[in-house]
């Protein structure tokens, strides 16, 4: 039993050590907030909703069926609805029925109703995974600045050591009196302010690690933290083609052009519904009524006079309009404009998106020479680090020169950094309008 006991305990504290060292990937990041994100599950209660209505429009097809029951007790002189007489006793009467109707013609607006239904139900749809779209970005973005605030620490960290070791080294040529005293005090003040941006940068992590935890809706700030994975950037097909090719795609694939579409769908057979409206309505009923009372006159059993005392109804009713107010006219009136927003909206749409496409295959053509110009920067400013450091193990150069070396090599690593996460984000935009699944994008 203790053994039991002892292996139990085991297994919590291994249990709770997992959950706190535990290190998200961001293919976990994006999957916990395409479940847990809020504004998802408003878009899925959307989609549900449209399925409710989709119901209702099924419904309409169906023959409705009531059935009522009432009771009374009646004294003194009233009339027996079991002979329609009036009679100065006291008795108790029951009475029942059922009733049916079912819609035959009422200018097609049930069949519209339903077929408006499905249109609305598919725009929900496209609503959502525009959602998961966004989201999905939102935090990829926030992940991408948690690993580049931690790679620039890593860089501030890998320079404070070479600043240690120059520091040793200065101290050794100021002993021999190669070097000034001034620029060890000048070494020691960029000691100094490399320690400050490296608590800048330690603050950094913290508030983005903070962002992405409150982006995923984890309260756990203490104990989040990701995986410190190193996305290279790779070469991608998809900026070979022309933005005129990307745009063109994006209008097939994106949900902003859907969305829009089948909106104007919808305000399109609004106007139909309301137009039906106009035409007459065509009904068919069946109702079934008994009653039954008792009392000395009248003393057949209860089932015998359910049985003699039934009768049936049924037949055809037509409605037909002919003066409502106008309310008919200015319903389809009303219709017809909200198509014409409708078909404004698609082109803004459509308007929309090729703006957004353009400036985004601008913005990563822009992003890749960017990268590719730090790293060139970064080549240069190595060079040149090496160059200042041996002048100044030497004494052909001043302290205050060689840190201002130093400040341009960490700057272009720092760029670097930069740029390469710049494009990687703006590359991910570009596979979305190109119509690639967000869980399919690759890091």
């Amino acid at each position: 039993m203790k053994k039991s006991i002892l292996l139990a305990c085991l297994f919590l504290i291994s249990a709770v050590v997992t959950a706190q060292t535990k290190k998200w990937t961001l293919q976990e990041c994006v999957a916990y907030a395409l479940e847990n994100n809020i504004s998802i599950k408003q878009s899925s209660l959307d989609v549900e909703s449209a399925e409710i209505e989709r119901s209702d429009a099924i419904g309409n097809f169906i023959p409705s069926l009531n059935a009522q029951i009432s009771g009374s007790s009646n004294g003194g002189l009233s009339i027996n609805p079991t002979n329609n007489r009036f009679e100065n006793t006291r008795f108790t009467s029951v009475s029942g029925g059922a009733s049916s109707s079912l819609t035959l013609f009422d200018g097609l607006r049930n069949l519209r109703q339903y077929q408006r239904s499905k249109l609305s139900k598919l725009a929900s749809q496209y609503s959502l995974e525009q959602m998961k779209d966004d989201i999905a970005l939102f935090v990829a973005n926030s992940y991408l600045q948690v690993l580049f605030n931690k790679q620039n620490l890593e860089v501030l960290k890998s320079q404070s050591t070479i600043t240690t070791n120059q520091l040793k080294r200065t101290q050794d040529l100021v002993d021999a009196g190669v070097l000034p005293k001034g620029d060890l005090l000048e070494i020691q003040a960029t000691a100094a302010n490399e320690q400050q941006r490296i608590i800048v940068a330690e603050n950094n992590i913290q508030i983005s690690l903070i962002s992405l935890a409150q982006l995923l809706l984890i309260q756990d700030y203490q104990n989040f933290d990701i995986v410190e994975a190193d996305y290279n950037v790779v070469e991608n097909e998809i900026l070979s083609n022309s933005p005129y090719e990307l745009i063109e795609k994006a209008k097939e694939e994106r949900y902003e052009i859907k969305i829009a579409e089948e909106q104007k769908l919808i305000a399109e057979k609004d106007v139909q519904i309301a137009k039906g409206a106009y035409y007459p309505t065509l009904s068919a009923f069946y109702n079934y009524n008994t009653r039954y009372a008792n009392n000395d006159a009248f003393d057949r059993d209860f089932t015998q006079q359910l049985y003699e005392n039934d009768g049936t109804s049924y037949g055809l009713r037509l409605n037909i309009p002919i003066l409502n107010g106008f309310a008919t006219r200015n319903q389809v009136k009303r219709n017809l404009i909200n198509v014409e927003r409708a078909e404004y909206r698609l082109e803004q749409a459509e308007l929309d998106l090729e703006a957004n496409v353009y400036q985004a295959y601008v913005d990563a053509q822009g992003a890749l020479k960017a990268y590719e110009a730090a790293q060139t920067a970064l080549e240069a400013q190595d060079q040149a680090y090496l160059y200042a450091t041996e002048r100044f193990d030497v004494g052909l150069t001043n302290a205050f020169d060689f840190s201002q070396s130093k400040v341009r090599l960490e700057n272009a690593q720092t760029e670097l950094l930069r740029t390469k996460y710049d494009y990687i984000f703006k590359l991910k935009v570009i596979e979305l309008y190109f119509g690639i699944p967000v869980t399919d994008l690759k890091f």
